[in-house]
């Protein structure tokens, strides 16, 4: 088995990525990461595919509400057997990319999710789709899911390098988000004229952008690390790693809290449009566009900061606490509209948790542990959902719609004080 870094010394830790390194490149500005060609073709074919996505999200969310009858508790397992695999399969989903060709296996990915849109959206064009098919195929999405996040986020250190990281990981959420905005507004109105299933046919056509950029990418031009070798105990070396990384190790857990409890917006923005506030699609498409436009303008402004040093520590604990004061306040909002314009900051604090979030894992990390350390932090990121989704739609149904936003927020709020002190106590110690 190849050697693996055996201490927290090995890397520069958390607490030590706050300033850019003396005579790093060039800064470029916010679109800086742009100027490498294989992430252009990789940020253009994100920018199609992330539409259909989202479409394809709002569709899948309002298919399982209308086949159910309105049911919150029925979306919030379609949620979590959608996430589950999360659980099973992103750890080996990291080693995987430790292991093999990155770029060639998210090809493979993008081509199975893009069979799986196809397959949900003849179903439902026809006629013949049902309940417990959408969950199967929930299952299945989240299946390609667990490989291709850890995948796809350790391959973006290899499109640009380490010193434009921050940079490509926060240009990568603007695309997202940028995506968010556009696909549920479309998403809303399409399922009111056509219905669901030609949504779910357009995010299929949408994945083979993302494998024609991949395709015509140069390999040449990667930074690539010497794949990782076939052996025993590299998943507990990855995991022992993490541990061995206190700052990490905190962070994770952070990360896991907020997540699981705090984001629940994709279960809880429906349950409230439909529940609360009694609008139709084309009312939750507005909501998760709002959001959209906050995270959307936190990701533009995390690219400015990529491209001018690396992520701080203290940055990541003020915006957990800040996401979870802002949703707590959003649940007591009185109308649709009031509700809706505390959505635009609330996705600000979000995105700019999750975006430092990533880039202190990737850019804090050994080259050749990037992979399952990414798989363990896509695992505490949605790995969670499993147990977040059906805990939602409980609480909606039993407490009211409201309730997932004031009790998610309270409890980010207090992972954000608790950690920020475990990590005083640590430094308190060295």
């Amino acid at each position: 088995m190849p050697s693996t870094p055996g201490s927290a010394q090995a890397d520069p830790g958390l607490a030590a990525t706050r300033e850019p390194a003396a005579g790093s490149r060039p800064r470029w500005g916010t679109f800086s990461s742009l100027r490498v060609r294989n992430y252009r073709l990789f940020f253009t074919g994100q920018v199609i595919s992330n539409i259909g996505t989202w479409m394809q999200r709002i569709a899948q969310d309002w298919l399982v509400l209308t086949l159910s009858g309105n049911d919150p508790i029925a979306l919030g397992l379609a949620v979590a057997l959608q996430f589950t695999p999360i659980l099973l399969l992103s750890l080996w989903g990291g080693v995987l990319a430790d292991r093999v060709d990155k770029r060639k296996l998210l090809i493979a990915i993008q081509a199975g999710t893009g069979v799986q849109a196809v397959v949900l959206g003849l179903l439902e064009v026809t006629g013949l789709v049902t309940l417990p098919q959408v969950y199967v195929l929930c299952f299945v999405l989240g299946c390609l899911a667990a490989l291709e996040v850890p995948t796809r986020q350790s391959f973006v250190a290899e499109m640009v390098g380490k010193d434009q990281v921050a940079n490509a990981v926060a240009l990568n959420s603007s695309i997202f988000n940028m995506a968010r905005i556009v696909g549920p507004a479309v998403a809303g109105y399409v399922i009111i004229w056509v219905g669901t299933g030609w949504l779910f046919l357009a995010n299929a056509a949408s994945t083979l952008a993302v494998i024609a950029a991949l395709a015509m990418m140069n390999p040449a031009k990667l930074f690539r690390v010497p794949a990782l070798g076939r052996g025993k105990g590299q998943l507990r070396a990855g995991l022992r790693y993490v541990r061995g990384r206190r700052d990490l190790s905190i962070l994770m857990v952070l990360v896991f809290f907020v997540s699981t409890f705090g984001i629940t917006f994709f279960t809880s923005l429906a349950i409230v449009a439909a529940k609360v506030f009694g609008t139709k699609a084309d009312g939750y498409g507005l909501l998760s566009t709002l959001l959209a436009a906050g995270t959307f303008t936190g990701a533009l402004l995390s690219a400015r900061r990529g491209s001018r040093g690396r992520p701080r520590l203290r940055l990541l604990l003020v915006s957990a606490c800040a996401l979870g004061t802002i949703e707590f306040g959003a649940a007591f909002m009185p109308t649709y509209l009031a509700f809706g314009i505390a959505l635009v900051p609330l996705g600000f604090a979000t995105i700019t948790f999750l975006n430092t979030a990533n880039a202190l894992v990737q850019t804090s990390v050994s080259p050749e542990m990037r992979g399952r350390v990414m798989g363990l932090y896509v695992l505490v990121l949605v790995g969670g959902n499993p147990i977040g989704g059906p805990l939602t739609g409980w609480m909606a149904d039993v407490f009211g719609g409201r309730s997932p936003f004031f009790i998610g927020g309270t409890v980010s709020v207090l992972a954000a004080v608790v950690c920020a002190a475990l990590l005083a106590r640590s430094r308190r110690q060295r």
